[in-house]
């Protein structure tokens, strides 16, 4: 028999397939000495009907008269190794894959031959076959449609009792591999897209209903595995540290996809159980109460994972009910979550958290409230605003009576870079939750004026009577005062179903005063020293999002607090002109102020809610850079940038005016006749090597770039606009006082300094050319290197006396002094905000066509 299954035949012919069902009709137990000749006539059958499917249907004709489903079914019970059980599963799925007429998929669907395969006890010991068979069912679930599911199904009365498919799959959903848990998920789409109603009833029905429970309870221990990875990160990071990190993150993002892509099958019951279990079992339970307190019996999730997860819920799962209900929670106040049973407030898990006096946070609305409403309006805050308080002391969270939504503008306007990021980014999706009621937004105090103006605008043409009167009111700031229809509604809802009560006074909940808090916040956190640049850029942009009509919703207290802020950051600015990067303040100011521009004015924010994880392993790394440094310097150059770029633009749309495309500076000034460069002879901006130069009021000098092989050069400090270069130049023996130059360095940031034990010696500190951090290609490599440790380059230079030396130190810090005043020089226009708008267009036209060539 083996020799004639070796004969020389046609393989993909109808006379091939007969002779290998003959011969698997013969055999009556598969052990050691048949199973290679089952497996390769099983996988050729597959082929063989795949190839028939699309040349010749007489194939599958042989194949249904032949009963070779009943076949395949027989050798699986007569088979003892497991090879058999994986080429049976293998040839199964690929014939399903592939067969195209849908005769052959009902014929392979029917006779229950498909339930006995999914429901026949595998050993599933084996990682093989456990992957043949979860890649079976996919296979099967891919051909469902409201035809082919019936055949799998058992029904009493027109109820499905019985669809092993789902049933069996499910019993996977949760395994330690991910490609299996991916394939199970395809699985169950599949099966909730086909939109059979009885089947639809089958699996929000008892004990169905377990898997979506389950499904929560699983993305609940990926939340908390995040929170210790968070957690460990910030105690001792790692190189490994932000692998994990991106990972988990990964996998949290891919269940609230498939969270999703469940809901969009549009079976309401199954969107109401998913609700249910999110609402119970992970916000109400596990991530607000982490913003405030720490979870007893291992529950617990640190708050910057729970502002990012919150994030996530709101952006991913699109369902309005979760979105509206946990936009609701916002307003309850933490005592209606902490349960003894549950959660103890005043933990250590919670980072440290500024301190209210009373229930409300305050604000700086109070001291001008009498020019906008009424005090009984404002109700009770505080007649200090806490706006600005970069000393406030900080202790654990000890009022249960304020509420989430007040924690979240406490994190903004006092708590560190990640609580007010995170807090930003919370506000941001709410902001952009399509499925959140403007009401909601409105009663939250972020929904945008463009909006509010639009809503009454709308109220006035039909004729409601408080449209037209807040629309032309200076005192519009929102479409109605009070408690919200559509909030009142979720917080029943809140009540009603899970028990959590939220009784605030009605006049507290005004959204006027709630804007007026949100604005504070923003203003707050733009006058803060400890808060990264991306950060405030973050709060710029929402601050843009709510007030798009300049200054109308600016108080006076709100501008005093920008202007302040901006005259330090501008004070910042002019110490960095005197600074280690000079050269590159112009430009980087420049590429600063069109990222800025485009990040305000974007329709979203510029970075995902993930970020605030996943840059915690770089934030929490030990900073191996010297801290005097050319390279921290040049980081802390562009956080002074970024931040005096933003709260110029802020202050420019205060003042009610354009936005331009570039900041308004100076051009490059004519190069002097008298200056050194022009007296050199430099004609271009950067002195390359083997560039010829006069080597007027040059010095001569020595210096050993290697260990024992001094050279002697002639020593040259040049400036040209705002470009400066230590040029050492070799005497040309050809033309006297001319030479060429050998070696340059960048002239700002070298620090000239005699030696004290040898005055004729000359040290400078060597920074780099560029900022290697600036170029994004460039940044990983950076980050590694800075983590080792990152040094400035240093030349001691050896004159003939003292006096040379000397002179050669004078012309260093007088060149300085040239290239810095140029700078000075062109940004004055940037620091006069009071000049003729355009006149100021003038000078940026002028300012950045040059500035490419200028540097």
């Amino acid at each position: 028999m083996w020799f004639s299954f070796l004969r020389s035949r046609d393989r993909f012919s109808l006379v091939e397939l007969r002779y290998l069902t003959d011969q698997l009709t013969k055999i009556q137990i598969v052990n050691e000495t048949n199973t290679d000749f089952v497996v390769e006539a099983l996988r050729s059958i597959a082929e063989i009907l795949t190839y028939g499917d699309q040349h010749d249907p007489s194939f599958f004709e042989f194949f249904m008269e032949k009963q070779v489903m009943g076949e395949f079914v027989r050798i699986l019970r007569v088979s003892k190794t497991v090879t058999v059980s994986v080429q049976l599963l293998q040839t199964m799925s690929i014939m399903i894959q592939n067969l195209r007429n849908e005769q052959a998929i009902y014929y392979l669907f029917s006779n229950e031959y498909v339930n006995y395969l999914i429901t026949y006890t595998f050993d599933f010991q084996h990682e093989e076959l456990l992957s043949y068979y979860i890649s079976f069912l996919r296979a099967v679930s891919g051909k469902l449609n409201k035809h082919t599911i019936s055949l799998l199904l058992k029904t009493e009365n027109d109820v499905v009792v019985s669809f092993p498919l789902y049933v069996e799959g499910i019993q996977f959903a949760f395994h330690e591999e991910n490609m299996i848990r991916t394939a199970v998920r395809a699985l169950t789409l599949n099966v909730y897209h086909v939109g059979d109603e009885s089947v639809n009833d089958y699996v929000v029905s008892q004990p169905h209903t377990e898997y979506f429970s389950k499904l929560v309870s699983f993305f609940q221990k990926q939340c908390m595995d995040l929170s210790a990875m968070v957690l460990n990160t910030l105690k001792s990071p790692s190189p490994e540290s932000g692998g994990k990190l991106f990972s988990a993150v990964d996998g949290i993002e891919d269940t609230l996809y498939y969270f999703s892509d469940v809901i969009s099958a549009g079976i309401p019951d199954i969107e109401r159980l998913v609700t249910d279990h999110i609402l119970q079992h992970l916000t109400l339970s596990l991530l607000l109460p982490s913003l405030c307190s720490e979870a007893v019996n291992d529950i617990s999730v640190d708050p910057v994972t729970s502002l990012y997860l919150l994030c996530c819920i709101l952006r991913i799962v699109k369902i309005k009910d979760l979105a509206n209900i946990t936009a609701a929670t916002l307003f309850c106040p933490v005592k209606a979550f902490i349960s003894s049973s549950l959660v103890k407030p005043n933990s250590s898990l919670a980072p440290e958290r500024p301190r209210f006096g009373n229930g409300h946070p305050e604000n700086g609305v109070a001291e001008e409230a009498d020019q906008q409403y009424s005090s009984t309006e404002i109700l009770n805050e505080d007649k200090e605003s806490h706006i600005c308080k970069e000393n406030t002391t900080k202790s654990t969270f000890n009022n249960s009576h304020i509420t989430f939504r007040e924690t979240l503008l406490q994190y903004i306007s006092e708590g560190d870079d990640v609580q007010a990021q995170g807090s930003l980014f919370v506000l941001a999706t709410l902001l952009q939750t399509k499925e959140l009621e403007e009401s909601v937004l409105d009663a939250f105090g972020i929904l945008p004026q463009r909006k509010q103006h639009k809503k009454l605008l709308l109220q006035s043409l039909v004729g409601e009577d408080s449209g037209d009167e807040q629309l032309f009111s200076p005192k519009n700031g929102s479409m109605r005062d009070g408690l919200s229809s559509e909030l009142d509604v979720c917080l029943r809802k809140l009540e009603e179903q899970f028990g959590v009560c939220c009784s605030l006074p009605g006049a507290a909940m005004c959204p006027r005063v709630h804007r007026h808090q949100v604005v504070d916040a923003l203003v707050s956190l733009l006058c803060r020293e400890n808060i990264s640049a991306e950060t405030l850029w973050d709060g710029g942009w929402l601050l843009r999002q709510l007030l798009p009509y300049s200054e109308a919703e600016f108080n006076r207290k709100h501008l005093k607090i920008l202007n302040d802020s901006y005259e330090k950051c501008k004070n910042a600015l002019n110490q960095e002109i005197k600074g280690t990067w000079p050269d590159l303040l112009i430009r980087v100011l420049l590429d600063e102020w069109k990222k800025c521009k485009k990040v305000i004015e974007a329709p979203s924010p510029q970075k995902e809610p993930k970020s605030v994880i996943l840059q915690l392993d770089r934030s929490a790394c030990n900073d191996n850079t010297v801290s005097e440094s050319s390279f921290t310097a040049g980081e802390k150059l562009c956080e002074v940038v970024k931040v005096f770029v933003l709260l110029h633009q802020l202050k420019i749309f205060s003042l009610g005016r354009p936005l331009p495309d570039q900041p308004p500076i100076h051009p490059p000034a004519d190069r002097s006749e008298t200056s050194r460069a022009t007296t050199a002879g430099l004609d271009l901006t950067v002195p390359k090597p083997g560039t010829e130069v006069k080597l007027v009021d040059a010095v001569p000098c020595r210096i050993a770039f290697e260990r024992g092989k001094e050279r002697n050069f002639s020593f040259l400090a040049l400036s040209s606009g705002v470009s400066g270069w230590i040029v050492l130049a070799e005497e040309s023996l050809l033309k006297p006082d001319h030479g060429t130059v050998r070696v340059t360095a960048p002239l700002a940031g070298c620090n000239p300094r005699i030696d004290e034990k040898h005055p004729k010696w000359l040290h400078l500190r060597i920074r780099p050319s560029r900022l290697p951090f600036l170029d994004p290609t460039k940044r990983g490599v950076y980050e590694k290197l800075k983590s080792k440790g990152l040094v400035d380059g240093r030349w001691t230079l050896a004159f003939r006396d003292e006096d040379s030396c000397h002179d050669a130190c004078s012309m260093v810090v007088d060149e300085i002094d040239l290239q810095c005043s140029e700078v000075e020089r062109r940004l004055k226009p940037l620091f006069d905000l009071d000049r003729n708008q355009q006149d100021q267009s003038n000078i940026t036209s002028a300012a950045f066509s040059s500035s490419t060539s200028s540097g």
